[in-house]
This record gives C-alpha cells, structure tokens and sequence, in this order.
C-alpha cells in the first residue's frame, strides 16, 4: 500500500519531485568536487615533495658505511631498497636514502635499523615533510601537522551546510502533505511507517541525482585542474598537475550524500511522524501569517500588496533561511575575493613590475655557485642583444659603530638604539652591513653612475636607512644613516674581523633587482677585493646571480629568445634557473586570473545553492500559497496584484544579500586601501565594478525568473478549487 502510494504521489507531483531530485544533485555534485579537488590538492603536494626532496622515508648520515652494512638495512622486514646517494655523500659523510614497504612505522624501525649499524640516533633523518602528507608524524612531537584534522572538519562543515538546504526541500513537499498522513494515522499507521515511507520516497528521488551528481562533480573537478595548468603554465618550478582519481573518493562521496540525504529527509520526516492525526487533520497546509507583525518598510513603499509580501515573506523566513544566507555568502565571497585580487594586482605591479621594470630584463641564478668560480662574463658580453649583464653574489656580515658616527637626521628620528637597541660594553651599535659582490667590471660601471672616479681599491656604502616615522612601507622615504667622513669600515663575522677602505657613501644603489634590508648599511664591493680580503671572512650565500639587461624595446619574444641563448650557453657548465621581466609579468596576470576564475566558480556553485532553494521554495510551496492566493480572490485582489506581490517578494529576496554586501564589501576595501597605505583613488579607478554588477545582476535574474515560473504556474490554476479540502494524491 505504502510502495503504490508512494509511486502514485511522485508520478503526481512533478514540481516537488523535480525540487528534491535538484536538491539532491546539488548536495553530490558539490561533495563530488570538494573531495576530488581535495584529493587532487593531496597528490600534487605529494608529487612536489618528492620533486623537491626525493622519496625517500628515512636516512642514513654516518662515515662510512659499507656494501654489507647496506645489505644488513636491505634484510629487514619493512626495508623495500636502500641506496647510497651519490650527490650527498662525499670523503667524509656516507648517506643512504632507506625506502620502506610500510612508512608507517619509520619512527619505530629507523631507531632499530641505527642500532644494528652501532650508530646513534643522531645519524638518521626522516623525510619529515614527505611523511606528513601521508598523515604520518613523528609520536614525540607535540604539534604535528592537522592537515587530515582540516580535511575532515571542511567536509563535515560542507556535509551539515548542505544537510540544512536539502532539508528544506524534503520539509516543503512533507508539510504539503499533512493533512493526508493525519488521515492515514487516524486510519492505523504507525509513526515508523509514516518514517518509512517518507524516506522511501527520497531515497527513490535521490538515488539517480547523487549518481549523477558525483560523476558531474569529478567532471567539474578535472575542469579545474585543467584551468589551474592553464593560468600557471608559465610559473617557474612548477610542475603540470595530472588529475588523479581513486575508487575510494567516489565510494566516500556516495556514501557521504547518501548520509546527508537520509538526514536531511529524517528531521523532517521524524517531527511529521510525531504529530497526533487530530494536529495533522486540522492543519490547513498554508503559511502562518504573522498578523500582529507588519512590514512597515514594504507598505510604505508598495502599500497594501507590500504588507502581504512582507507578511508572506516572515511567513516563509525560516525556509528561505538557507537561500537568504546562500546568496549572501555567495555575493559577499564573490565582492571580497575580487576586490582582493585587483588590489593585491595593483600592489604587486606598484611594488614590484613597475618599481623594478628598469633594472633589469632576464635573471639567471646560478645554483651553488660562487661568483669567484663563474668564469664566463666575457662571453655574455659577447652575445648579441644584451646591452649589460653583471655579475653579483650576497654576503652576511654585521658592523659596530660609534654613537657619534650617527646622522644628524638619523639622530632626530631616535639614532642608533631605534635601529639596534643598546650598544656594548665598548659603546658601539651592532649594524647588519649585508655585503653584494659586483663583477669588476659591474663595479667599475656603478662607480661611474655614481660620479666617483671608478676603482676597485674599496667599497661603496649605500647610506640610507628608512625614514619609518614620516613615511610607510608603500611610499619611503630614505634618511642619511651615517656621516660620510669616515673613510674605512671594519666587518665582522664568526670572530673574524677584516678592515676596508670606502670610495663613496652614495643614496643610489646598482641596477639590480634586489630588496635591501630597511635597517642595514649595506656594502657593494668588487670581485677582486672579496677574493683578496673578504672571502675568507664574510658568510656568503650559496647562489650567485646574473642580472641582464637587452638592447633596444623588451617584447615578450626577443626575450625569450634571448633568455635561451643565455641559458644554453651558461647552462653548459652551471645548473641554473631562468626568468625574464615580460614572462614574469604575464604569468603573475595569468595566475591572477586564474585565481578569479576559480575562487569565482566556487562562489557561483554557492550562488546555485541559494538559488536552487528559492526555486524550490517558490515550487514547494505553491500548494500552500494557492490557497493563500484563492482567500486573497475572495476579497477582491486581482491576478495583477498578484504578480505585483510576486515581483516583491523576489525583490527583498534578491535585494537582501546585495544590499548587506555592498557596504560591507566597501568597509573592507577600505581597510584593505588604508592598510596598504595605496592612494584609495589609485584603486577605485581600477575596481572591479562590472562584474560585481554581472553577479549581482545573475542573482536578481534568476530569483525573478524562480517567482515568474512559480507565480505563473499559481495563477493558471483554478484558485477556487483549492479552497475546498485537499485530496489524497
């Protein structure tokens, strides 16, 4: 009887069948992409990290290390391979990159591993950033990684969410039917068969939906993978993303909707159930209006057909909870996230692109390479396009000075202890003097930028040091750091000291694409001197760079041309990486872009969530309203009016969110402009008003679009008919 009645009620009520089967395509699509995206996400990093740090599990680091040592690890149980690393063992280090069947229970066998070897603990290493993505952490830490813990607290969040919105269509098509399972619970049925039936008939409804549902999740994910190779395709050192999928995904989001179907038509199928026949019979199906309440805003504004929109509204506030919060969070994510990425655009190219477009065209690093090693600055000379190229390597070192040598600007802002704190026991601030290494013939070029008569006896000091208290970081504005009449400076390192002579104090550093420390005296000195004086004193660092500018206008295709003729050449005998001033550009816009695209889709999908509720909102409830619409005929309202209270309604449905998000949307423009320190005019002449007005624009469109069906479907019936009692089917 339950089975046939069932069948018959579904084949009857297209509109409400076709409004859950939505819902609940909506709830597997959406779970589909999250875990796909998620999982995908997962296995990129893990690719990356065995790009970068190699797939070992645990190390061996010891001084030697022989074949039967070796084939000892090989033995036990858990050990896959062990293998000498040739490009880290050198005389007096051996290392061994040990690989297990089960990563599991490394922090429990490389410990025993160390102790048949008859070495300590010390002497292995665990690939620790490798093993967390395998959700595998070291027992003795305190704070390992929550990476799993994010994971499942998102879908569980994302699961609840859409619980909530699915529940509001299994809630409209059950209230609809109240009075008739008051009869049937008058004739005998029991609260569990009422349950029994309800969910029988979602999970016939819901069955297909999830199945398709998750496969158009899959589809979408492998869409944006597809996008995100696209708009990062020219990013330096990355690798192209390959979508992955596994069965166990697609068993889980299955399981997952299956779940939040079975909840979402439980709640409302177990408070129908608990409700005497006597409260089911004598209910009228319709929408509580709220008499004692009045929407003063709306009847000022629309009159009479204004107070019944707004009654009609507070009647359905509770169902239209979820589409109101959906399409707010969906504008508001949409406004925030792209006022976001074009001001971090313009940032970007204030502070970087366009503050950096005339000191270089194309940077190579040399990796581990000293510049006193990089024998071929002649031959990049050589090469036909290129108008300059230097040479130039970063060194540490730190200075004292003595209060006196302190700037007489500097001394107004605070002196030496606003830069340094106190000084020592000898009355000296202790100074970072970072050191750049210039090519001599780099060196003698800046000496004649800088006026002075070029030399490489001595250093040239960049004498400036930011003006924090007058300015921001955005527009700075430079002080002298110390008097200009000392003509020697002494560096210090590791205990080590070493004195040099000073050519010049200078507020003009060398066209390089360098960021220097804010409070730091730093020294440019030549090739020749830091081999003769310094190099054996100041910590240098590992890289060395290659700073190239071309003749003539930069275009996209001379560069790149030029670029791989001054890899090939360097590249013969140096590992090296390469990148040049137009491609950085376009890749920083199209990752910009992309960023949009993507982040814009998610608060679309949201965007349909919201609006799929008002569509089944507006569908559930049209029995209830026809008899609502009917009361208002009998007294006299016109189909006109009607349509009048329908355009309403989809009016403060639409307008809502939009008008809650655009101040919003304008107070954190503002914050974000004012901490910045950007010019706001500089912003809102590039903000991104139109396609906040498309979204916006879509969203209006589709709520009147969810009232005209809904509004056209009520005023075709026959309104009189419904004002007499409900049939069964």
């Amino acid at each position: 009887m339950w089975k046939d009645y069932s069948k018959s009620y579904i084949k009857n009520n297209h509109a409400t069948s076709i409004s859950i089967m939505a819902a609940a395509f909506v709830a597997a699509m959406f779970l589909s992409l999250l875990c796909s995206i998620a999982y995908n996400f997962w296995a990129y990093d893990v690719e990356q990290t065995i790009l970068e740090e190699g797939g070992w599990q645990g190390r061996i680091v010891c001084e030697a290390l022989s074949s039967d040592d070796l084939s000892m690890v090989c033995q036990f149980a858990n050990v896959e391979k062990a293998v000498i690393n040739k490009e880290l063992s050198q005389k007096e280090k051996i290392v061994a990159d040990v690989y297990l069947k089960n990563a599991r229970t490394i922090y429990r066998d490389m410990p025993l591993i160390a102790t048949q070897l008859g070495l300590n603990e010390d002497s292995i290493q665990y690939n620790s950033l490798l093993l967390s993505r395998y959700f595998i952490h070291d027992p003795e830490d305190a704070t390992p990684p929550m990476l799993l813990t994010l994971y499942a607290v998102i879908l569980i969040i994302a699961a609840v969410s859409l619980i909530l919105i699915i529940r509001g269509s299994f809630e409209l098509s059950m209230n609809a039917r109240i009075h008739q399972f008051g009869i049937f619970s008058s004739i005998g049925a029991t609260p569990k068969q009422i349950r029994t039936c309800l969910l029988q008939e979602a999970m016939a409804l819901s069955i297909l939906p999830m199945l398709i549902g998750s496969m158009s999740g899959i589809l979408i994910s492998y869409g944006v993978i597809k996008a995100v190779n696209f708009f990062a395709s020219d990013v330096s050192g990355r690798h192209e993303a390959v979508f992955q999928y596994h069965p166990s995904i697609f068993a889980a989001t299955v399981f997952i909707s299956f779940l939040t179907v079975i909840f979402s038509a439980w709640i409302p199928a177990r408070k129908l159930s608990r409700m005497t026949p006597l409260e089911a019979i004598r209910n009228i199906s319709g929408l509580l209006l709220k008499k004692k309440k009045h929407s003063r805003f709306l009847s000022c504004i629309f009159g009479m057909k204004g107070e019944l929109a707004g009654n009609a509204l507070k009647a359905q506030k509770k169902h239209l909870r979820i589409s109101t919060l959906s399409l707010l969070l969906s504008f508001l994510g949409f406004s925030i996230m792209i006022c976001f990425t074009a001001l971090a655009d313009i940032s970007t190219r204030y502070t970087y692109f366009e503050r950096y477009q005339d000191v270089w065209d194309i940077m190579v690093t040399l990796k581990d390479t000293k510049i006193s090693d990089f024998g071929l600055t002649d031959d990049l000379q050589d090469i036909s396009g290129i108008k300059d190229a230097t040479v130039y390597q970063k060194a540490k070192a730190l200075t004292f000075l003595p209060e006196g040598l302190q700037s007489d600007e500097l001394s107004s802002l605070g002196g030496f202890e606003s830069v340094s704190g106190t000084p020592n026991e000898n009355g000296q601030f202790q100074v970072s003097a970072p050191i750049v290494v210039l090519d001599d013939r780099g060196f003698l070029n800046f000496c004649s930028q800088i006026g002075i008569t070029p030399s490489l006896d001595g250093a040239i000091v960049l004498n400036q040091i930011w003006d924090s208290i007058n300015s921001n970081f955005r527009y700075k504005e430079y002080v002298p750091f110390v008097r200009e009449d000392n003509q020697k400076t002494i560096l210090y390192k590791n205990d080590k000291t070493v004195e040099i002579p000073v050519l010049s104090y200078t507020q003009k550093s060398p066209a390089l694409r360098e960021e220097y420390d804010n409070y730091a005296l730093v020294h440019f000195i030549p090739l020749s001197m830091w081999n003769k004086t310094l190099g054996e004193v100041c910590e240098a660092e590992s890289d060395s760079y290659i700073r190239i500018f071309s003749n003539g206008t930069a275009n996209l295709t001379d560069l790149n041309t030029l670029e791989q003729e001054i890899v090939r050449l360097v590249s013969k005998q140096y590992e090296t990486t390469s990148e040049n001033r137009v491609q950085e550009r376009l890749s920083n816009d199209s990752l910009i872009q992309g960023m949009v695209m993507i982040l814009g889709a998610f608060c679309v999908l949201l965007a349909m969530i919201g609006i799929a509720n008002v569509f089944s909102n507006t569908l559930g409830f049209l029995r209830q309203r026809k008899r609502e619409f009917a009361q208002y005929m009998s007294i006299g309202l016109t189909p006109q009016e009607m349509r009048k209270m329908f355009c309403i309604e989809a009016f403060v449905i639409a307008g809502k969110p939009l008008l809650i998000t655009l101040p919003l949307t304008v107070l954190f423009v503002q914050f974000a402009v004012t901490a910045s320190y950007l010019d706001p005019m500089v912003f809102w002449s590039e903000a991104p008003i139109l396609p906040i007005l498309i979204f916006a624009a879509a969203i209006v469109l589709f709520v009147a679009l969810a009232y005209y069906i809904g509004g056209k479907r009520l005023l075709q019936c026959d309104l009189n008919e419904t004002l007499r009692n409900d049939a069964l089917i």
